[in-house]
């Protein structure tokens, strides 16, 4: 009796559900991502340690590598175009007046080897620990104690403006396709990369040069940066000097459209 009661008892109980854990799957989810997280390290890494700069100093040492490279492009260059000018020198059958006309468009260029009187602005960042020198200024973003592309390109346009007849810029010789171009705080010119301070040097009338600089606005408001953070600003009359031609290629690059 109590068998077919017990039975009849078990038999009639609703069937017991699973209840749903949401915990449950959460904490299974939380493992998964962490094993993706970990296998994903690994297989990047690669037995090596992501976490330090290594690859920031490998790119670093990539461009540095590939400006002396282009140095060495650069000095190759050169040899082979006094080469190619010397045979040509020998006998092309031009006439002379055809050789002054050449003579003074490669002098016009740049591609030719300059001397006069010159001046030099050299350009040089703040001190790390600047502070604000002058009351009523804020004290300094690390921003404020660089050198901007802005700041070399304010010279060099006041150098043309108070008629260089030639600039260079550290040492290469500026033309009419050169760039000053400053990425961080290095300055990037035709393939080559310089840190400060950069220099600036220009043939021409020194008295007319200087006036030139002191004229020019943004080099008015650079100044207020030199006596307020410390920003470096030197300018001196070097005397006789010879500028270096041009020595590298004068292709054009240009972007096209994607067709």
């Amino acid at each position: 009796m109590s068998n077919s009661a017990d039975s009849s008892q078990a038999s009639s109980s609703p069937v017991r559900m699973r209840r749903f854990r949401p915990v449950r799957v959460l904490t299974a989810a939380v493992f998964a991502l962490a094993g993706l997280i970990f296998f994903t390290s690994f297989n990047t890494a690669k037995g090596t340690n992501i976490r330090t700069d290594a690859s920031l100093l490998k790119l670093s040492d990539l461009i540095h590598e590939r400006s002396h490279k282009n140095g060495r492009l650069d000095e190759s260059n050169a040899t082979l175009r006094e080469d190619v000018e010397a045979l040509a020198d020998r006998d092309d059958g031009s006439t002379k007046a055809e050789d002054d006309r050449l003579a003074a468009l490669e002098k016009n260029a740049g591609t030719q080897k300059l001397k006069g009187e010159a001046l030099t602005v050299t350009l040089n960042d703040a001190p790390p620990n600047a502070t604000a020198k002058l009351p009523g200024y804020p004290e300094p973003q690390p921003d404020y104690l660089v050198i901007h592309q802005q700041d070399l390109q304010a010279v060099v346009n006041a150098m043309w403006q108070g008629g260089a007849k030639g600039i260079k810029v550290m040492d290469q010789r500026l033309i009419s396709t050169s760039a000053v171009r400053c990425v961080g705080n290095t300055l990037i010119l035709q393939g080559r990369v310089y840190s400060p301070p950069y220099k600036i040097t220009a043939v021409g009338d020194p008295e007319k040069l200087q006036r030139a600089l002191t004229a020019s606005p943004a080099i008015q408001n650079y100044m207020v940066y030199v006596n307020v953070y410390g920003l470096g600003w030197k300018v001196e009359e070097e005397g006789p000097v010879t500028l270096p031609g041009y020595s590298g290629t004068v292709d054009l690059h240009y972007a096209k459209p994607v067709e």
